[in-house]
């Protein structure tokens, strides 16, 4: 499962589109790393780290930094862009807000207070799912922003139900979103769990190449061998 830790104590209601929904407080709970879904098996997905350039980062873990509860866009017929610089090059997600307003609410607010600001990528998997993780400024999988909201845009249960260039939120069971999310570097089939709310348009040769550097201690699912770190992320 591609999940995180939160725990939900206090719920604020927020009223759109006319379905009641939440972004409910949260405290971040100790947990042990996530597990990876569990998949069919399959090979490696194929790639070269040729042409990736990363530059030296001094990022580390940190505790997450406080931020305002998120409100609902208003004009949820207007799709944003989010840029991720990071020491291996830029990122570029079109946000699909009409079909997932409060996820991209709660992404442009975190974005706009400087959440994803000098955190890494902590989870790279390249067997049998494949995706890079990131939004956990501990760099542990196991903490976030400080709350939660539903979820939305499931996709239909199929083959490849997760395409490449695929942007979609971690969680830990049903309607635990908070920061967490993934990027999807080559086709995966999950079980349709979780939010998708983006699209990668433009770096997503930079992930396949991460990918191709493998994870830490040779392993398949686990800390990225190449250290990424988001330096700064913007949304228009």
């Amino acid at each position: 499962m591609i999940k995180k830790s939160i725990v939900a104590t206090l719920a604020i209601s927020v009223l759109a589109l006319g379905v009641s929904t939440s972004y409910a407080a949260a405290k971040p709970k100790p947990a042990p790393k996530a597990a990876a879904p569990k998949a069919a098996a399959t090979p490696k997905a194929a790639a070269t780290s040729a042409g990736l350039h990363c530059a030296a980062t001094s990022v580390v873990g940190h505790a997450p930094k406080d931020v305002a509860l998120p409100t609902l866009i208003k004009n949820t017929a207007q799709d944003k862009t989010f840029t991720l610089t990071t020491n291996c090059g830029t990122i570029v997600i079109d946000a699909f807000t009409s079909k997932a307003p409060f996820t991209v609410s709660a992404m442009t607010s975190l974005a706009s207070q400087g959440f994803f600001d000098g955190s890494l990528c902590h989870r790279l998997t390249t067997q049998g799912i494949f995706v890079l993780q990131c939004g956990d400024p501990t760099a542990t999988g196991t903490s976030g922003a400080k709350f939660t909201y539903r979820d939305e845009n499931l996709p239909v249960y199929k083959a490849n139900d997760y395409p490449a260039g695929t942007v979609a939120m971690a969680n830990s069971g049903p309607n635990t979103n908070s920061s967490q999310f993934f990027l999807v570097y080559a086709d995966t089939t999950l079980g349709p769990n979780y939010t998708i709310w983006g699209q990668i348009t433009q770096g997503l040769d930079i992930l396949k190449a991460i990918a191709a550097k493998g994870v830490a201690n040779g392993a398949t699912d686990g800390t990225p061998a190449q250290t990424v770190a988001i330096e700064k992320e913007i949304v228009k």
